[in-house]
């Protein structure tokens, strides 16, 4: 590029570059004929060789600068064609870049279109998950109220349950309350177990002495006495116990505590010609006799020689009921008398029975053989009939009536 004033000429053009040729070759000429005219009074003599080389030169200049037109044209021309070709690559390339921009508009339309559909497809399916979402939040909102009603009232449950354990623990701690809890226990079992008139509960002995509950079975054995023991104390110590020291002074308590009650119980409830030949002590809790009957088993033995066996809630039901059949034994055996004396009235009624059918019997055949008698008269008079029918008097004869006949009509008569 070069700048001349405000005109700016680029090499690059071939027209361009020509003209500058031409500049240049128009100069050296200007310099050679300065060169020449210099030369001049030097070399006169020689100068026409060089007005001869001269004009060679000149001749030059012209077939340089006819070469230069013809330079200039053809440059002209191509820079034409270059024109040319660049308008109709300008106008191919905005045809194309047309049709381009079209096809991308229709395609952004189509895209635009699509993503639409998508965005109302997906929006739809949105709202359906939304909707479905909603109602399965309602359910499980509905679902979660109910559990904590659930919980709710479970939590009350507990509540009143811890209550009722406290007033237990209230209970279990006082001795008079605690025996009281037990004589209750042993209340229910044996009133669920026994009837109600072969028992009494708090039943006076002939000693003074009160007794919890006094079976009345028959001799042998005889009424047999069950008193309730809750040795709980000694238990829970042995239950709390952290070291060896304690758990044997745990032990030794409880095992002194039972032993006592079983003492207490031979002394005061065995009583010769009056009860059984031993009796029951009674412990409200499962736990306590499996620990005695687990750990304790010379405590167990002491009771079968003191002749009291304990029993806990579940072993009482099982000794009651075994009770139970000897009441109903015994019972069976005092109404045997009765059993028998009704057994011979029902006897004595099924011979009538059996006699008075025997009479109905003789009634019925009698019946059968006056039946029989009757058909034969009737069908004899049937026959009569029917000759009555041929109307000839001079034939009739008149024909005696058979014995059976004549019996028959005399028993109807009598019983008419």
């Amino acid at each position: 590029m070069i700048q001349i004033g405000n005109t700016t000429l680029d090499l690059a053009e071939p027209v361009t570059l020509a003209l500058v040729l031409g500049a240049a070759l128009g100069l050296l000429i200007v310099l050679l004929l300065i060169f020449a005219l210099r030369g001049v009074g030097k070399a006169a003599r020689a100068t026409e060789p060089l007005v001869f080389q001269l004009d060679q030169m000149g001749r030059a200049v012209d077939a340089l600068g006819r070469g230069q037109e013809q330079l200039t044209g053809g440059l002209t021309s191509v820079s034409n064609a270059q024109a040319s070709t660049q308008a109709q690559v300008i106008q191919t390339m905005e045809t194309r870049l047309a049709a381009v921009q079209q096809q991308m508009t229709d395609r952004l339309h189509e895209n635009a279109l699509k993503t639409a559909r998508a965005m109302s497809d997906m929006q739809e399916q949105v709202n359906k998950q939304l909707m479905g979402g909603s109602e399965k939040t309602t359910k499980s909102l509905t679902e979660l109220q109910a559990r904590l009603a659930t919980i709710d009232r479970a939590q009350e449950n507990i509540t009143k349950l811890s209550g009722d354990v406290l007033s237990l623990q209230d209970i279990l701690s006082n001795k008079q309350t605690r025996g009281a809890f037990g004589e209750i226990q042993l209340t229910d079992i044996v009133s669920k177990a026994l009837p109600k008139d072969s028992f009494t509960m708090q039943a006076t002995l002939s000693n003074g002495r009160r007794a919890d509950c006094l079976i009345h079975l028959p001799n042998p054995p005889g009424p047999i006495v069950i008193d309730a023991k809750f040795p709980l104390e000694a238990y829970e110590a042995l239950r709390n116990a952290r070291s060896d020291g304690e758990t044997k002074a745990a032990a030794q308590a409880f095992r002194t505590s039972v032993r006592t009650h079983v003492k207490a119980i031979a002394e005061r409830y065995i009583l010769e010609g009056e009860t059984a030949d031993g009796a029951l002590m009674f412990l409200p809790s499962e736990a306590v006799y499996a620990e005695l009957h687990a750990n304790f088993p010379d405590v167990v033995r002491d009771g079968f020689a003191a002749r009291v066996w304990i029993v806990s809630p579940t072993t009482c039901m099982a000794t009651l009921n075994t009770m139970r059949a000897i009441l109903k034994d015994a019972r069976m055996r005092e109404q045997a008398g009765a059993i028998r004396s009704t057994l011979k009235m029902l006897h004595r009624d099924v011979e009538l029975v059996v006699e008075r059918v025997r009479k109905l019997d003789t009634h019925f055949d009698q019946a059968r053989k006056d039946i029989d008698g009757i058909g034969t008269a009737a069908e004899r008079a049937g026959k009569r009939a029917a000759r009555l029918d041929n109307f000839d008097f001079e034939d009739l004869s008149i024909e005696p009536q058979s014995e059976e006949a004549t019996s028959a009509v005399a028993r109807l008569t009598r019983r008419d």
